[in-house]
């Protein structure tokens, strides 16, 4: 995975054209890049991002952030009763009792 200005990219290997195809994946816009190396690759995935971002301002309209801050989260009716018991035997929110446990989750990366 590669990072610019907060956008992710993933790539795959092609190995009948010898090259790396790559996405950026924390948007719903499509921006993808190629390269041969990792280093082109790195300064596509830039250039990409760069021309993404200048079309947003051609089109006066905002480019999607990669991270909003917001989730949607799809459960089972009973996932969701525990969750909310959980969270009221603590006195907190669903939400705020959600956060506390990512949070505890990714303390380790």
């Amino acid at each position: 995975m590669i990072e610019y200005k907060g956008y992710l990219g993933v790539f795959d290997f092609e190995p009948d054209s010898g090259s790396f195809h790559g996405t950026v994946v924390n948007t719903n816009d499509v921006i993808s890049f190629y390269g041969s190396s990792v280093t082109e690759l790195r300064r596509e995935m830039r250039r990409s991002v760069e021309e993404y971002l200048a079309f947003c301002r051609e089109q006066n309209r905002p480019p999607e952030k990669p991270f909003s801050g917001k989730m949607m989260l799809r459960t089972t009716p009973e996932l969701h009763r525990k969750v909310a018991l959980q969270a009221a035997r603590r006195r907190l929110s669903m939400n705020a009792w959600l956060q506390e446990v990512l949070e505890q989750a990714v303390a380790g990366d």
